[in-house]
């Protein structure tokens, strides 16, 4: 895990058949900035689109957490 506990390193040690590599946003800061940015007023873009990406990255995070627990539980 590289000496860290975030779940983008957690995740591959742990459960490497689930990765972020396929989604458009990949990363929590960039989701956080853009939905700020869309909330604030000041996204440009493709508001349907982009809620989608949202939606699907936050969707693979919260089931990253339920699987890397399933598999803390069984240690």
């Amino acid at each position: 895990m590289k000496g860290s506990y975030s779940i983008k390193y957690v995740l591959p040690a742990l459960v490497p058949e689930l990765s972020y590599d396929g989604l458009p946003i990949k990363e929590g800061g960039a989701a956080s900035n853009t939905f700020l940015s869309m909330v604030n007023g000041t996204f440009q873009g493709d508001v349907k689109e982009t809620r989608r990406q949202l939606l699907q990255y936050c969707k693979l995070d919260t089931y990253a957490m339920v699987r890397i627990l399933e598999k803390l539980l069984k240690v």
